[in-house]
């Protein structure tokens, strides 16, 4: 145990994860060592004489279990970011005993009554509002947890806690194994049609890699999108779609038709029991639509005000199909490609022209550079910080006046070990112990193009807006200024923690931000203003159906989480009801969205999908205040980091925005960046 390099003090830069001695066998044992140590000093809490109060009861209860939280961090980042099938097996082991700890915190009733006492006495007690509202989350966690339960429901409410733990683990495994699973082999030259040459070349790049002739395509995204967009081969377009659109639904041991299900049930079982009449409304309870009905409300007139165009952007497509000789229905799989069409017929614009202007290399540069314009700060690289994998890059972030503020870890490309998609995460929480000031750690995860034998990576621009997004993320993490973990960085309502990253994505149009350093990778020529015109002028192409789309994931998300009684139907049938209202395809038997929906089945955005939404009203109208004084405006930039980024949780999301804002968000700012009204 002594050489468990998870349980000594790490003598690293900033004291950062030791990844370089860190190995699988490593982690069960030591989550084992801290739970032990973590329940030590969750004995001490609850055996002090003295009275509680918010410092011996509230503010110990957040700093106990460090050690754990720093192992678990690593042990889940790993999992997601760069895993294989003995990580998975030791994550499987370890997560019924961390729900199993867990659960043994909320349910000590001893710990329960002085927190109880604390919740009840805080507006005596002084507190000031990052305390009282650390001490009002505590105890709705413990509520959450269980505390209030009778002890015949807490062996239950043990059980289920942590059955939902491995199943939610099985869920995203289950879809990285079909992601993985399926490849798409092309020996036909003909079979190319309408591809790009740099997805070509990577395509020639993976068959190599498998020891096959041709050309192999896959479900990641930089294969699996521009593949939709550009094949000319209706019927392998077809193929992928399916596969694609059918990942964990295909009644094999990698299905998660009733892990979705037993989620769904499992969880309106807790919230029943928690006194709530769905999982939805004992979820919402501290968000800012704090109740279903808000939520219902919000996306129904969303729903209203996007159908006009999304309805208009579908026949658009689907004439403009025709006059290109298409006959029959538009199916699901012709969308991207015949959108990406008219796209470039209308604004004469598409990913294989602006992707030149954007290599990873130059858009990096820009978007750590943004902060620096925006914030002051800057980024150090620094190559002696351990990392997980080789091709993950280090970052030293500093303020303007040069005080430490992060490490910034970045992993651009996929892997077979890593999830879909792209992410912020954290291995280190900021907080402020005794006037002791701890840093973050914090890193982007992301699934880019990756470079060929004869180009760099070249990003294409909804890969630009994703790296914009998840940099916002990492900033609201890096900028934190607060006292509680609890409440740093991220820690912050569902539906507001989109805000940050969203607004970084508004950058991505300007003409002033673009014109500062996108340039052709060959040539060095400076993006024509003519090509940025157009990017502004496309930004509201099909955006009402891409609206409705993105409801239809909400529909359903609640869907799944309004539920009174358990769902006894089957998993398709279940998602048709629910997605009725934006449906504009054909039903393709065979396919399933639930099945692999990891943000609400595996991630932490049950009964929160909205909450993307509701950020873009939030950041379109947070966006056009920048617009009106600046995009760059130092003064506006300051209020913007002052009053949303530092603060992390320590106040209502509410009274945070109106301090920098001045006024209530409108929904008008979105509705018109949308080209909705």
């Amino acid at each position: 145990m002594m050489n468990n390099p998870l349980l000594k003090e790490w003598n690293t830069p900033f004291g950062t994860p030791p990844f370089h001695l860190i190995e699988t066998i490593h982690f069960k044992p030591a989550v084992e060592k801290a739970i032990k140590s973590a329940s030590e000093e969750i004995k001490v809490i609850t055996d002090n004489n003295q009275p509680p109060d918010f410092e011996n009861t509230i503010a110990s209860l957040d700093r106990a279990g460090e050690t754990l939280g720093r192992i678990t961090s690593i042990l889940f980042n790993l999992n997601s970011a760069d895993t294989n099938k003995s990580l998975q097996k030791v994550a499987q082991e370890v997560s019924p005993l961390l729900t199993r700890f867990s659960n043994d915190i909320t349910l000590n009733e001893k710990l329960f009554e002085r927190i109880k006492i604390v919740f009840e006495s805080k507006d005596t007690l002084r507190l000031n509002t990052e305390q009282k509202i650390l001490t009002e989350r505590k105890f709705r966690n413990f509520i959450l947890g269980g505390a209030a339960l009778k002890d015949e429901e807490r062996i239950r409410f043990r059980t289920i806690s942590e059955e939902l733990s491995t199943l939610s683990l099985k869920f995203e495994e289950n879809v990285l194994e079909e992601t993985n699973s399926f490849e798409l082999h092309i020996t036909d030259k003909e079979d190319l049609a309408g591809l790009p040459e740099s997805l070509i070349e990577m395509a020639s790049m993976e068959a190599e890699r498998r020891k096959k002739e041709g050309w192999i395509f896959t479900l990641h995204f930089p294969s699996y999108v521009p593949f939709m967009q550009y094949s000319e081969r209706r019927g392998l377009r077809e193929k992928m779609l399916k596969a694609y659109s059918s990942r964990a639904f295909r009644a094999n041991d990698f299905d998660n038709s009733q892990n979705a299900i037993k989620i769904a049930n499992f969880r309106l079982e807790i919230a029943k029991m928690l006194g709530f009449s769905t999982f939805a409304e004992m979820i919402l309870g501290d968000r800012m639509a704090d109740t279903p009905e808000k939520v219902e409300k919000f996306q129904e007139e969303l729903y209203q005000a996007s159908k006009p165009a999304a309805l208009r952007d579908f026949e658009r497509i689907r004439s403009f199909a025709e006059s290109l000789g298409h006959t029959g229905a538009i199916e699901r799989y012709d969308w991207a490609y015949y959108s990406e069409k008219l796209k470039k017929k209308l604004y004469d614009i598409d990913d294989e022209i602006l992707k030149p202007y954007f290599s990873l290399e130059k858009v990096e540069t820009a978007v750590l550079g943004l902060a620096t314009i925006l914030y002051g700060i800057r980024f150090i690289r620094n190559i002696t910080i351990p990392v997980y994998h080789p091709e993950v890059k280090t970052f030293e972030v500093y303020d303007y006046e040069g005080t430490f503020l992060s490490i910034l870890y970045i992993d651009y490309h996929p892997r077979a070990g890593k999830n879909g998609g792209a992410w912020m995460t954290s291995y280190r929480d900021q907080k402020n112990e005794n006037g002791n000031e701890v840093r973050p750690l914090i890193s982007i995860v992301a699934n880019f193009t990756r470079p060929s034998e004869t180009r760099p990576s070249l990003l294409s621009f909804n890969e630009l807006t994703t790296l914009l997004h998840e940099f916002g993320h990492s900033l609201h993490a890096m900028l934190t200024k607060c006292t509680y973990e609890s409440l740093s960085g991220t820690n912050v309502a569902h539906d507001f923690v989109e805000l940050p990253s969203q607004f970084m994505e508004n950058f991505a149009f300007e003409k002033e931000w673009l014109d500062t350093w996108a340039s052709h990778y060959l040539s060095g020529e400076k993006i024509p203003a003519e090509i940025i015109g157009k990017i502004k002028e496309a930004s509201t192409f099909n955006e009402g159906y891409s609206c409705y789309r993105q409801l239809g994931f909400g529909f359903l998300d609640m869907a799944w989480h309004t539920i009174t009684r358990p769902v006894d139907t089957n998993i398709s049938d279940f998602e048709s009801v629910a997605m009725a209202k934006t449906e504009l395809f054909p039903p393709i038997v065979g396919l399933n969205m639930s099945s692999s929906f990891g943000h609400i089945f595996g991630g932490g955005y049950a009964a929160g999908y909205y909450g993307y939404k509701w950020a873009e009203v939030l950041d379109a109208d947070a966006f056009s205040y920048f617009t009106e004084t600046g995009i760059f405006n130092k003064e506006t930039a300051a209020a913007f980091r002052k009053n949303i980024l530092e603060k992390g949780g320590t106040d209502k999301p509410h009274d945070l925005y109106l301090r920098f804002r001045g006024k209530e968000p409108s929904i008008d700012a979105l509705l018109i960046r949308s080209g909705l009204k």
